[in-house]
C-alpha cells in the first residue's frame, strides 16, 4: 500500500513538473505535442520556436518566417503556438488568416482538439457552445477568430495576428492586381485591428519579389525580424548548417531535394524552396537547354500524341504599328519521354485567310493530330468554336479557356525545357521562335509562347487513352 501511494505521488510529481515545463517553455510544449504522434522538433523547428517565444514575451513585435513547402511551419506556428500564447496571455485575442478561410479553419479545428485533450495541463478549455472553427473563446477570456485573406474582420481586435501563406498559387503571385489587393487588405483592414503592444507573425513560402513578405522586407521597417530558412543551406545559415545541407534531412535528404529542383525548374525552386524569388522580368526559358533534333518524322517514331495548338491574333491586320500574329505550333510527345517542337506557322492576315490556313494545315497534319483552339470569353467565344468545329468536321478538336497569366501558363513547359526534355526541329521559323522565347516575358510579342503553352497543356490534360479518339470541345 505504501509502495502504491509512493508510485501515485511520483506520478503526480512527474505530471506536475511536466505541466510546469509546458506552461513556461514553448519548446517543451511543442515537444510534448509532437511526441504524442511519434515525432520531435527538428533543428529548424527549434530555431523557429525560439523566435516565437520572443514574440510571446514581447522581445519581438513583428516576425516574418520564410520556409519551403513541407517544412511543418504551419504545424508549429498556426497550431502549436496559439495554445501556448493563450497560456501566457489568457485573456488576449488572436486573429488568424490564410489564403482561404477553409485552410485557417482546418488549423483552428486542430487547435480545438489539442485544447480539449490537454485542458488539465494548460489550465483552460473552450467555452461551451463556442466551438465554431471560425470563432471560439476560452474559459480564461481568450478569443480566436479565423478568416481568409481579404475576409471581413470589421469589429475584431487582436493582440496577436498570424498570417499563414497569404498566397496559394503562382498564378495569384504573378497577378499584380491580386498582390495589390492583399497589400490593401493588410494595410487598410488588418493593421487597423491591432491593439496596443500587439504582435504579428507572417509565415509564408515566397512566390514573387513583390508578394506580401517581399513588400514588408523592402520597406526596411526595423521592427520586422526575418527568419529565412532555405531548403538547401546558403552562407550564414540561421541554424548553422554547412553550405549545401538540407533543411530537414530526417524528412527529405539532399538527393531528393536536387531531384525536385530538376523537376520544378529554377524559378519555382528559387522562390518556393530557397525563399529568394527572382524578378519576374528575368528570362523564363533557358534556350541553351532546348535540344535540336534529327529524329525521323514523328509519324515513324513511337509517340504518345501530337497537338497543333493555335493562338489567334488579338489585333487585326489593319491595326497600326506591329499587329499580333496568328500562330499554329505543332508539338509531339514521344513514348520514350520528352517532346519535340515540330513546326510553327505564323501569319498576319484577315479572318477568312486564318480559317483557310487552319483548315489547310489540318489537312497537311492529318487526322491523327489534335487541333487545340482557345475559347474566348462570352458567347462570341462559344460561337467561334462552334464555327471551327463545323469547319474542321472529322478532325479532333481540343478547345479550352485560357486560365491564369501568360507567365503561369508558360512555366510548365519552361520546366520541361530546363530539364532537357524538349527538342526542336530547325525550320524557317526557328530564329523568330528562339528570339521570342529568349525575350519572354519582356519581349514585344508572345504569340508563339502562348501557342507552345497551349500545346503542352493540351498534351498534359488529355489522357493518353483519349488521344486517338475524338476529343470534344467544351463550351460551358
Amino acid at each position: 500500500m505504501i509502495r502504491n501511494s509512493f508510485a501515485k505521488l511520483l506520478k503526480f510529481h512527474d505530471e506536475s513538473t511536466l505541466r510546469e515545463q509546458i506552461r513556461t517553455n514553448l519548446l517543451d510544449w511543442a515537444a510534448d505535442i509532437m511526441n504524442a504522434v511519434g515525432l520531435a522538433p527538428s533543428a529548424h523547428h527549434r530555431v523557429l520556436l525560439q523566435y516565437l517565444s520572443r514574440i510571446a514575451n514581447g522581445e519581438i513585435k513583428r516576425l516574418i518566417v520564410l520556409m519551403p513547402p513541407g517544412s511543418a511551419k504551419s504545424t508549429y506556428v498556426s497550431v502549436i503556438f496559439p495554445i501556448w500564447w493563450f497560456i501566457q496571455h489568457p485573456s488576449s485575442s488572436i486573429i488568424a488568416a490564410s489564403h482561404t478561410a477553409a485552410l485557417v479553419q482546418r488549423f483552428s479545428r486542430r487547435i480545438l482538439s489539442l485544447i480539449e485533450e490537454n485542458q488539465q495541463r494548460i489550465g483552460f478549455n473552450i467555452l461551451p457552445g463556442n466551438r465554431s472553427p471560425s470563432h471560439w473563446c476560452t474559459t480564461t477570456g481568450g478569443e480566436y477568430f479565423a478568416t481568409g485573406v481579404r475576409g471581413a474582420i470589421t469589429g475584431r481586435r487582436a493582440d496577436l495576428i498570424i498570417i499563414d501563406d497569404p498566397i496559394k498559387s503562382m498564378a495569384e503571385a504573378d497577378s499584380s492586381h491580386h498582390r495589390q489587393s492583399i497589400w490593401d487588405w493588410y494595410t487598410a483592414e488588418l493593421m487597423t485591428r491591432l491593439k496596443p503592444d500587439a504582435r504579428i507573425v507572417l509565415i509564408m513560402t515566397r512566390w514573387h519579389e513583390q508578394d506580401l513578405g517581399g513588400q514588408l522586407i523592402a520597406r526596411g521597417d526595423e521592427d520586422w525580424q526575418v527568419l529565412r530558412l532555405p531548403a538547401i543551406a546558403e552562407d550564414n545559415d540561421p541554424i548553422g548548417r554547412p553550405l549545401g545541407a538540407p533543411l530537414w534531412p530526417e524528412w527529405e535528404n539532399l538527393e531528393a531535394l536536387i531531384k525536385k529542383r530538376s523537376v520544378i525548374g529554377s524559378r519555382t525552386w528559387s522562390a518556393l524552396f530557397q525563399q529568394s524569388p527572382t524578378p519576374p522580368e528575368d528570362r523564363l526559358f533557358n534556350i541553351r537547354l532546348l535540344k535540336e533534333t534529327s529524329l525521323p518524322d514523328p509519324d515513324n517514331a513511337p509517340r504518345v500524341g501530337t497537338v497543333r495548338a493555335w493562338d489567334l491574333a488579338a489585333t487585326s491586320l489593319s491595326s497600326q504599328g506591329d499587329p499580333d500574329w496568328t500562330v499554329g505550333l505543332k508539338l509531339t510527345q514521344l513514348k520514350r519521354g520528352g517532346y519535340i517542337i515540330d513546326d510553327i506557322i505564323r501569319l498576319r492576315c484577315d479572318c477568312q485567310r486564318v480559317q483557310d490556313e487552319i483548315l489547310n494545315t489540318a489537312k497537311l497534319d492529318g487526322h491523327s493530330v489534335i487541333i487545340s483552339l482557345p475559347i474566348d470569353p462570352g458567347q462570341a467565344g462559344k460561337s467561334q468554336i462552334s464555327h471551327f468545329s463545323s469547319l474542321l468536321r472529322g478532325y479532333r478538336i481540343h478547345a479550352s479557356h485560357e486560365r491564369g497569366s501568360k507567365m503561369s501558363r508558360a512555366i510548365p513547359v519552361a520546366v520541361q525545357i530546363e530539364a532537357g526534355n524538349v527538342a526542336i526541329r530547325r525550320g524557317s521559323w526557328y530564329s523568330a521562335f528562339i528570339d521570342e522565347l529568349e525575350a519572354f516575358p519582356q519581349g514585344p510579342k508572345d504569340d508563339q509562347v502562348d501557342a507552345l503553352s497551349r500545346a503542352f497543356a493540351a498534351l498534359s490534360s488529355i489522357p493518353p487513352t483519349n488521344r486517338r479518339v475524338f476529343v470534344p470541345y467544351n463550351v460551358r
